[in-house]
Order: C-alpha cells, then structure tokens, then sequence
C-alpha cells in the first residue's frame, strides 16, 4: 500500500520522511528550501516541471519502503 500520494504537501513528505528528498532531487525538483514547496502538492509541484507524476510518485514509495 502507498504511504505517499500525489495529492500530499511536499514539504509534508519531505519532514516525514527525509529520504525523500533525494529522490525529488533527482527528478529534477531541487526547489524543497524554495516557498513553492511548502504550499505545492506532489502532483502540482511534477507538472510545474515537466515530470510524469506516477513514475515520481513510484520512486517516493519505493524510498519508504
């Protein structure tokens, strides 16, 4: 079962579970310390940069796991 959903704050996720932040990085999503990410979901913050939300949202799980 996913722990993390497109639908969630990054920031959210990120102080939740730290590891993530990694792979938000390597899909291009440098921008956690930027003021976008405390008020972006997941899905919102994928489009913004070209990023196929289900292949983001796949790799976050695969993280917590």
């Amino acid at each position: 079962m996913a722990k993390i959903e497109k639908s969630m704050s990054i920031i959210d996720v990120v102080q939740k579970y730290p590891q993530t932040a990694e792979v938000f990085r390597n899909f291009g999503m440098g921008c956690l310390g930027c003021i976008a990410a405390r008020f972006e979901n997941i899905e919102q913050g994928a489009l913004a940069h070209g990023i196929v939300v289900e292949d983001l949202i796949a790799d976050l799980n695969k993280s917590v796991e």
